[in-house]
């Protein structure tokens, strides 16, 4: 009978990226990536933070750790592990080296002194043992644009509305996205770097659609909002038939915001505007005339776990007083298992160990669902995830917890 060979976990090396990066696109069964892509991931990857297994001179397993910073309630923007790049030979499943990469990355980042790590999960199943839970959620939707309409808001029409260069415009779309980011919980100020992310147009990639382009929102001669997206014509017995494609869509005000809307709604020949990636609480939606012509749907987005529990609810505000003792279980993280006193308002928060006795019960996985407000502690308590040990606490701690906007990633990594 054969033995199995033990495995080497080592922190990645430049001159590996292309094998590193060529395992890590055979396990996810895609094809050959572009060389922009490629070129662009090089460029992004912290080999520092980057990990490969081997299994002799064979690259069994990937895993990386972008240096991120989120937002969370309150306006904080918070050091935050971008888990990003993982993947296990499927030659060597069950043979422990997820797990392997997944303790030294939690390790890694509690030396380095980031709070928090976050995750897109290709297979929601997986990570959940790691302490990862669902935090944010994401807005899909195919519309009609030929039957649902739009009821845009006062002060739209003074909306100047401009086609740009994408990159040439790159500077003060990335003003107004940076605006945005301590107004929601979730989103990512970007590292230097990272702005070249939504530029990415192989034309290999487009799937007969045409090359990206922008429309910038301009108020009083300033930029207030952008869109970028892509056209594929398409013709059936009826006649036109095309379909626009949004990317990513910013915007400053609600007039900003409308108008924007309204130009993807009503692009010459086009009859369908695919939505992807949007905030849950999109406003487009509290302006359409006929939202079941959207075919709206939601799916999970980011995964959050809290590396420091203390550090990570104290960084965050609470929208209503709060004044609770946590018992949480970390299993895989034992330090911070125990009990936590968790107290603030909506000017900030304190978060320390305790040997008060329990007033609610529930696991970092949890933790990490509810931490950016968009999923409720109560809902968990509903599911059996989370106990109430003194009457009312689970109330008081689900609304303060809350956030008056929901959460979201804009942009996968």
């Amino acid at each position: 009978m054969a033995t199995e060979r033990a495995t080497e976990l080592k922190v990645l090396r430049p001159e590996e990226f292309d094998g590193w990066w060529d395992h890590l696109v055979r396990a996810f069964g895609a094809g050959p990536a572009s060389a922009e892509e490629r070129d662009l991931d090089r460029s992004l990857t912290e080999y520092e933070r980057s990990l490969a297994v081997w299994d002799g001179s064979e690259l069994v397993g990937t895993a990386g750790a972008f240096r991120f910073r989120m937002a969370v309630p309150g306006g904080a923007v918070l050091p935050t592990a971008g888990i990003t790049m993982v993947s296990v030979a499927a030659t060597h499943r069950r043979r422990g080296v997820l797990t392997s990469m997944m303790r030294r990355q939690l390790d890694d980042i509690r030396e380095w002194g980031e709070p928090l790590a976050a995750l897109t999960a290709s297979e929601p199943a997986i990570y959940g043992r790691f302490g990862y839970g669902a935090a944010t959620f994401q807005l899909q939707a195919e519309i009609d644009t030929g039957r649902a309409t739009l009821d845009v808001p006062a002060g739209t029409g003074d909306v100047r509305l401009r086609y740009a260069d994408p990159a040439g415009v790159l500077g003060a779309c990335e003003a107004v996205y940076a605006q945005l980011v301590p107004l929601r919980p979730g989103m990512l100020a970007r590292q230097p770097g990272w702005e070249q992310v939504g530029l990415l147009d192989p034309e290999s990639e487009r799937g007969g659609a045409s090359a990206l382009q922008c429309v910038v929102a301009e108020r009083d001669g300033k930029v207030t909002g952008y869109a970028r997206f892509r056209t594929k014509i398409g013709w059936g017995a009826g006649g036109h038939d095309g379909t626009v494609t949004l990317e990513d869509l910013a915007a400053l005000d609600p007039a900003s915001d409308a108008a924007l809307w309204r130009f993807l709604f009503g692009i010459d020949l086009m009859s369908t505007l695919t939505v992807r990636r949007r905030p849950v609480d999109d406003a487009w939606q509290y302006l359409v005339s006929d939202i079941r012509r959207c075919r709206t749907r939601v799916r999970d987005a980011a995964y959050v776990r809290l590396v420091d529990v203390g550090a990570a609810l104290a960084g965050r505000t609470y929208q209503a007083p709060v004044d609770v003792v946590l018992e949480v279980a970390d299993a895989f993280c034992p330090w911070n298992a125990g009990r936590w006193r968790l107290t603030g308002d909506a000017k900030g928060a304190s978060c320390e160990r305790t040997t008060d006795t329990a007033e609610l019960t529930l696991s970092v996985r949890e933790l990490g669902a509810a931490y950016l407000g968009g999923v409720s502690l109560l809902s968990l308590a509903r599911a059996g995830r989370v106990g109430e040990l003194r009457p009312g606490a689970l109330a008081e701690a689900s609304v303060a917890f809350g956030s008056p906007v929901l959460p979201w990633l804009p942009h996968g990594f």
